[in-house]
């Protein structure tokens, strides 16, 4: 297997900086509410830009490579868009301005960036000293899955920032009202924080969290930290606009959940047989490698994933159109019933009279 020119990552990394600057500058000079076809356009050239680097893999590291990077970005893309919906939560929750969303979102996505690349950093210097930290990363990750499946993850957290939020109105003055993106305002001759404060801790809160499970997850599918860097970088591109393009359907999406429990609760079973592969623990088979264990190769787990992230969206999308078509029957049965009883209602009048 081929191994990746640095000149390539070093360009990689300059280029992909590059965008971020420019979708940042774009944000500050222009904020406003994106149009249907503008997210649209956006999502549609992330996505594009994502399969244009992994066939640059392809030609300079080989299938291999490409295919531990377009398996990285999908778990890491699903579980972005799990994401969008605990900031779907936080807007509503702290009455964001719509205009201002743009805004807060980029610093969401600035700050999950900065989590994630401490994370990286962190598990690749863990990987490549102790290799029964593969144990911790899979029982994590399949304990992430039964709270994902089970356990309302989301609300959990929500608790989390709920303490965290009241902690702090407790200990700061917070104005009532939002000053734009300012962080600080005047009221009545006195300087205080604005609300965006608290959504700033609610979303970074909630960036440590998802990179606490994104990290271990695609580690599960590649040790390279660059490859786990830029499938991060791509994935969390073209969230912004994304949270604009789906707006209600996420509400829709009811199994999504499912889905992305179930890629967690894989790449965690993944994760512990690849430890007992290469285990070291003493207490565990005299500390030699357990040969039995099978190694699940990058492209069983990219179609794994796919099909999960297929099969739970695609369940939703037939769940929500029932839920509406049972909706329209019963109303279409209810008119005739009031309709029927209306008519009953004038005959007799009509013989009254």
């Amino acid at each position: 297997m081929l191994e990746l020119p640095v000149w390539f990552e070093v360009g990689s990394l300059v280029v992909l900086t590059l965008i971020l600057i420019a979708d940042l500058l774009l944000v500050i000079k222009r904020p406003h509410i994106p149009s249907f076809r503008e997210s649209t356009l956006w999502v549609v050239f992330y996505v594009v830009l994502a399969l244009i680097f992994s066939v640059l893999m392809l030609v300079f590291a080989g299938g291999e490579f490409a295919g531990q990077f377009i398996a990285g970005w999908l778990t890491e893309y699903s579980l972005s868009i799990d994401n969008l919906f605990v900031f779907v939560i936080i807007m509503a929750r702290f009455s964001v301005p719509k205009k201002m969303q743009q805004e807060v979102l980029m610093v969401g996505i600035l700050l999950a960036l900065l989590f994630r690349g401490i994370f990286i950093l962190l598990g690749a210097q863990l990987i490549e000293n102790f290799s029964w930290v593969f144990y911790i990363f899979g029982a994590w990750l399949i304990w992430t899955a039964i709270q994902q499946a089970f356990l309302h993850r989301e609300e959990n957290a929500e608790e989390n920032e709920g303490a965290l939020i009241r902690m702090l109105r407790r200990r700061v003055r917070i104005s009532d009202d939002y000053d734009g993106i300012k962080l600080k305002t005047t009221v009545d001759g006195t300087r205080m924080f604005t609300p965006i404060l608290i959504v700033f801790i609610a979303i970074g809160t909630t960036d440590l969290l998802f990179a606490l499970d994104s990290i271990p997850a695609i580690f599960g599918i590649t040790q390279s930290a660059f490859i786990v860097f830029t499938a991060n970088v791509f994935a969390l591109m073209g969230l912004r606009q994304l949270y604009f393009l789906l707006g209600g359907l996420l509400e829709r999406l009811e199994y999504l959940k499912y889905g992305i429990a179930f890629i967690l609760a894989f790449i965690g079973v993944k994760l512990v047989l690849h430890a007992m592969h290469v285990n070291e623990l003493p207490f565990v088979n005299g500390g030699q490698p357990i040969e039995w264990a099978p190694e699940i190769s990058t492209w069983v787990s990219l179609g794994v994933i796919v099909a999960a992230m297929v099969v739970a969206t695609v369940a939703s999308l037939v769940k929500a159109r029932v839920d509406a078509n049972s909706r329209g029957h019963k109303l279409m049965d209810e008119v005739p019933h009031f309709t029927a009883e209306a008519d009953r209602a004038d005959e007799a009048d009509r013989a009254e009279r």
